[in-house]
């Protein structure tokens, strides 16, 4: 991973806390339940510690992503996140057809657009980013075409 990943302060925090939950738990509980397994008997037709090498695999390659997001991103601190433009770190409450919307815009890592954190690199983000108050902002997306007025940028 070699582009810079942008954050939020909440999001490293939050990608801080799952790293350290990682290795001081999770990798702990693993190796355990490897011992475990192991201690049933052959290893060949075990299907327990198969499983278990698996979830070991996991965590070990979601550490490993962390890590690499954690290393190669810029962390937007909330004294840099503007009122008058859209950016990393808004929240902006959009209308559409009397539909009023709200979404936070974050960079690619911590996107969930369940949540309505919405990436900075979506179709959404990238129409929203740079847009100012009362500014009519046209989103094109594989799927449909919408045209937002920014209500407001907190």
């Amino acid at each position: 991973m070699s582009e810079k990943l942008y954050l939020t302060q909440s999001g490293h925090k939050k990608l801080k806390e799952e790293l350290n939950h990682l290795r001081d738990v999770v990798r702990v509980e693993v190796a355990e339940k490897i011992k475990d397994a192991r201690d049933l008997g052959d290893v060949l037709e075990n299907t327990v510690y198969d499983s278990t090498l698996d979830q070991q695999a996991y965590v070990e390659g979601r550490i490993s992503e962390i890590e690499s997001t954690l290393a190669n991103s810029e962390i937007i601190s909330d004294k840099d996140i503007m009122l008058d433009v859209v950016g990393i770190g808004n929240v902006v409450v959009v209308e559409s057809d009397g539909h009023v919307d709200e979404f936070t815009i974050v960079g690619s890592a911590e996107a969930d657009p369940m949540k309505r954190l919405i990436s900075n690199e979506s179709p959404v983000g990238k129409s929203l980013v740079g847009a100012k108050k009362n500014q009519l902002v046209e989103v094109k997306t594989p799927i449909f075409t919408v045209v937002y007025k920014i209500i407001d940028i907190k």
